[in-house]
This record gives C-alpha cells, sequence and structure tokens, in this order.
C-alpha cells in the first residue's frame, strides 16, 4: 500500500471569494470513485442551478493516476485546470472540488479568471482537514490473563492503536502499528511476557492520520 495524502471523509467543505462583483464558491469533497465524484459535481449544480458556471475537477486514486477536469462553458483552460492545479500543488487525491461562479457584470480576462478560480480552490482546501492515509500492520497478538494488564498498561503508555480485543480462553487483541515498529514492539512484549504470546500477522491496513 502506498501512504497518500486527502480530505477527511464525511464532509463537504466550502469558501467563497468575491472579485469585480463576481462572486467564486468553491465545494471541496472526499470520494473515492469516478461516480461518487460526478454525483458530487451534479449535486452542487443542482444546487446552484442558478450560477453562472459551475466548474471542477478531481483527483482519483493512490498515484493521483485518474483526473478530470470541466470548464463548464468558462473558456478553455481558465477554471478547470486552475482547480487541478491547486488540487496537485497541494499533493492530494481521492478529492472533488467544485467551483462555482455567479457572474457580476465585469469581465475578468483569462487571466483574472485562472488566478480567481485557483484561489478560491486552495482557500478552500487550506481550510480543509487533511489527513495522511498511512499504512498500519494490523497484528492480531494473543496473550494468557495473567498478562492483561501489564500489556494493556504497555499498549496505552506507547500509545499503540487497538482495533478491537476477544476475551475467551485467552486474550486476543488486535493492534495496528506502522511497518517501522514491529520489531521494536515485538521485542518489547517478548520482555514483558517473557515470550508468553502468539502473534499474527493479519496484513496491512490504510489508516488517516491527520496532518
Amino acid at each position: 500500500m502506498k501512504n497518500f495524502k486527502t480530505i477527511a471523509d464525511g464532509e463537504i467543505f466550502t469558501a467563497e471569494y468575491e472579485i469585480k462583483k463576481s462572486v467564486f464558491i468553491s465545494h471541496v469533497k472526499h470520494v473515492e470513485t469516478e461516480e461518487t465524484a460526478r454525483d458530487f459535481v451534479q449535486e452542487i449544480k443542482k444546487k446552484y442551478f442558478d450560477a453562472t458556471h459551475n466548474c471542477s475537477a478531481w483527483i482519483l486514486g493512490e498515484n493521483g493516476d485518474k483526473q478530470k477536469s470541466n470548464d463548464d462553458g468558462e473558456p478553455g483552460g481558465t477554471a478547470g485546470n486552475p482547480i487541478l492545479d491547486a488540487i496537485k500543488k497541494n499533493e492530494l487525491t481521492n478529492i472533488s472540488v467544485v467551483v462555482t461562479r455567479y457572474f457580476g457584470g465585469i469581465k475578468l480576462g483569462a487571466g483574472g479568471l485562472i488566478r480567481a478560480y485557483s484561489h478560491t480552490a486552495a482557500l478552500r482546501i487550506a481550510n480543509s482537514k487533511i489527513v495522511q492515509m498511512t499504512t498500519f500492520k494490523k497484528i492480531a497478538v494473543t496473550i494468557e490473563y495473567p498478562f492483561l494488564a501489564q500489556v494493556e498498561n504497555f499498549l496505552r503508555n506507547k500509545k499503540i492503536r487497538v482495533e478491537n480485543s476477544n476475551y475467551a480462553a485467552d486474550v486476543t487483541i488486535n493492534i495496528l502499528i506502522e511497518p517501522e515498529n514491529i520489531e521494536n514492539f515485538l521485542a518489547d512484549l517478548t520482555e514483558l511476557t517473557a515470550a508468553n504470546f502468539l502473534s499474527e500477522d493479519l496484513g496491512d491496513i490504510l489508516i488517516p492520520v491527520v496532518v
């Protein structure tokens, strides 16, 4: 798995910018498929049906290899591409941005449009909750009950993420840990329990970490 930056899921972030009586409103959302990206653009178009333009761009995939932009009637290259560039400058993926424009009667020219769309998109991105999707190793640790209190205290002190625990004949704790910390973790656990534990690698998982 590859680590990458995106914005937090579950919220639609907005920002507003006005220049020469034209009002620009940006909307930013976490998306993971082209379908949800398109749906978001249509959602904003429906909400701002009376706007002059609803221009958009999105980037998808761990490598940011799926990209699309739309000028929605603005002169070619003056809206969608500047929005796309704002996303790229922040090294984000799995994100869809729509910038709505209400024309104020004064033309901005190509350069003015590029700056306005870029600035409005960047303004909202800068104030969004950005997270790093980080690779963690998921490990099941099985211990006997006499070691439970010690191990739980150890996990708390080391601030190791615990996904869940299963209390049966023995206790199995599913932990999430950065791959580079596994060796030290297992060494500490060996010393703490006198090697009285079992561990099973359950694979990798991506977790959002606020940056």
